[in-house]
C-alpha cells in the first residue's frame, strides 16, 4: 500500500548525532520529514509543541531515558512509538511494549529495517479496515465497540485509549468473535506475513489490552486458550 502523499513527520530521538543523521537521511529518501531530539527532555517538549506522526525512540539516553519518555507521552498521546534498543535484551523490549510502544528494533540495525518498520506502522495508522470481517467502519460486540475510522475503542460507552498496535490486535480478534487465533496468525494480520515479532511481544500487547479494559470494568476481554492462542471473550457486563 502506498503511503498518502501528505508528508509524514518522524521524530528521531537518540543521543548519538550519527544515528540521528543516518536515520534522517534514510527516512528522507523514503519521502518522510524528520525532526531530531538529542535527549528525552527535548523529545517530550517537541512532542508537546509539534506532535509528529511517529517517534523513533532510543531507550538509553541521558537526562531522561526512552522508557520514561514513553511513559510520559502515553499519559496523553497515542502517537506511534518505535523503540531502538542498544541491547538484545528481551526484558527491555517487553517493558517497552508494555509501556505502550508499537514496535522495536535492536541496535546495531539496518536503516532500511527501521524505515520499513516505520512505514509499516504508518500504513496501519492510515489504512482503512480491511480483510476478513474488518471492512465495517464500526465493530460492535456486546459491550465492546471499535470505531475503525476514528481509531476509538469503548466499553459500555466508556472510551479506552489504545495504541495503534493494541487497536489492531483487538480489532483482529473482535472481527472474529469466538474464533481462536494463534500468536502467529495475530502477527500476520496485524503486522503482515513474515514480520519479525516475538510471541512475547504479542503477549505484552494482550496484557496491555486486558489491563486497560479492566480499568473500566471489563473483565475477561480476551481469553487465553493454552497451547493455541487467544480469542475474544463474551464482552458482557457481569454487573448487568
Amino acid at each position: 500500500m502506498i503511503l498518502p502523499s501528505m508528508p509524514r513527520t518522524i521524530l528521531v530521538v537518540d543521543d548519538d548525532p550519527h544515528i540521528r543523521q543516518l536515520l534522517a537521511f534514510a527516512l528522507g529518501k523514503a519521502g518522510l520529514d524528520t525532526l531530531e531530539a538529542a535527549d528525552g527532555e527535548e523529545a517530550v517538549a517537541i512532542i508537546a509543541r509539534n506532535p509528529p506522526d511517529l517517534v523513533i525512540l532510543d531507550i538509553n539516553m541521558p537526562r531522561m531515558d526512552g522508557l520514561e519518555v514513553c511513559r510520559r507521552v502515553r499519559a496523553n498521546s497515542a502517537v506511534p512509538i518505535l523503540f531502538l534498543s542498544s541491547r538484545d535484551d528481551e526484558i527491555d523490549r517487553v517493558l517497552g511494549i508494555e509501556l505502550g510502544a508499537d514496535d522495536y528494533v535492536v541496535k546495531p540495525f539496518s536503516p532500511r529495517e527501521v524505515v520499513a518498520r516505520t512505514q509499516a506502522i504508518l500504513r496501519r495508522v492510515n489504512a482503512p479496515a480491511s480483510g476478513e470481517g474488518q471492512g465495517d467502519a464500526i465493530i460492535a460486540y456486546n459491550c465492546l465497540t471499535l470505531d475503525c475510522e476514528s481509531w476509538r475503542a469503548s466499553w459500555d460507552g466508556q472510551d479506552v485509549p489504545l495504541t495503534v498496535t493494541e487497536f489492531n490486535t483487538l480489532r483482529t480478534l473482535a472481527a472474529r468473535p469466538g474464533r481462536v487465533l494463534s500468536r502467529d496468525a495475530i502477527i500476520d494480520r496485524v503486522h503482515g506475513p513474515g514480520f519479525a515479532v516475538t510471541d512475547r511481544t504479542i503477549d505484552s500487547h494482550i496484557r496491555n489490552l486486558r489491563a486497560k479494559f479492566a480499568a473500566v470494568g471489563a473483565e475477561g476481554l480476551i481469553e487465553t486458550r493454552p497451547g493455541i492462542g487467544y480469542a475474544l471473550g463474551p464482552c458482557t457486563n457481569p454487573a448487568v
